[in-house]
């Protein structure tokens, strides 16, 4: 079978090393229960679902004894058979322990989700979107949301003081990114080979080569578990789910 011919598999990539202290204190954020099953078990299964996704990394904290609690924790809840599992020891930051998770692929592999663990709940109808839309020639993909607060630009102070607003940017020409994001896997690759700063997501690193990263619409039940009141949102919308639909 030809390189024209042969269907792209699709790999997601979880890191899952933070410790999410502003949940308060507890297990790390990653294994804190929802409906009493793990965050992170939700994720995999939120990648698990696309039939487009035949592999998982789950990148661990950095410690040998974390990586073998997360292997024992995907062995004791039901996932997907028709995809395969993968835990890496993670590296000391977010960039790093992506970059180690890419390094676990195997070959054949040819697009690459990152998704966060603390976005337990997004709707496979997105993860399909973003795979869809790398697969159609996009080198870097994201899905987002239009903003429904004004954001203002401040002058950033260290002292607790209050800030000067310096600009308020064009609400329509904003959006809030979600993941997963999709990447070709040579283009992602590439990226971590490539860039050295410290970013918040790995589609600014594709953005710095170059490359051109495009919008896919997100969800809003892909929000990110930070702070407590997250935790009864996504409590809430996993009751919502069980009574709609018998999840």
């Amino acid at each position: 079978m030809s390189d024209e011919t042969r269907p792209s598999r699709t790999a997601a990539v979880i890191p899952a090393a933070g410790r999410g202290v502003r949940l308060g204190p507890g297990a790390p954020k990653a294994l804190r229960a929802l409906n009493g099953t793990p965050m992170l078990i939700h994720a995999v299964r939120a990648m698990a679902a696309s039939r487009s996704v035949s592999l998982v990394v789950v990148v661990a904290p950095p410690d040998e004894a974390s990586a073998a609690e997360v292997k024992t924790l995907l062995a004791d809840h039901a996932l997907p058979e028709r995809t395969d599992f993968v835990v890496v020891p993670g590296g000391e930051s977010r960039q790093e322990s992506v970059k180690l998770g890419l390094d676990a692929l195997p070959p054949g592999i040819d697009v690459v989700l990152v998704h966060d663990a603390a976005r337990p709940l997004v709707p496979v109808d997105t993860v399909d979107g973003v795979i869809e839309a790398v697969r159609e020639g996009a080198p870097a993909v994201v899905p987002a949301l239009p903003l429904a607060d004004t954001v203002k630009q401040v002058e950033a102070r260290t002292d607790g003081g209050p800030e000067l607003v310096v600009a308020t940017p064009e609400r329509a020409r904003l959006r809030a990114v979600q993941t997963p994001q999709g990447f070709d896997r040579a283009t992602l690759v590439r990226a971590h080979q490539t860039v050295t700063d410290n970013v918040t997501d790995d589609a600014s690193m594709v953005e710095q080569l170059g490359e051109p990263v495009v919008v896919v619409p997100g969800h809003e039940e892909a929000f990110k578990v930070t702070r407590p009141l997250d935790l009864v949102l996504a409590e809430a919308v996993l009751a919502r789910r069980r009574a709609n639909d018998g999840f």
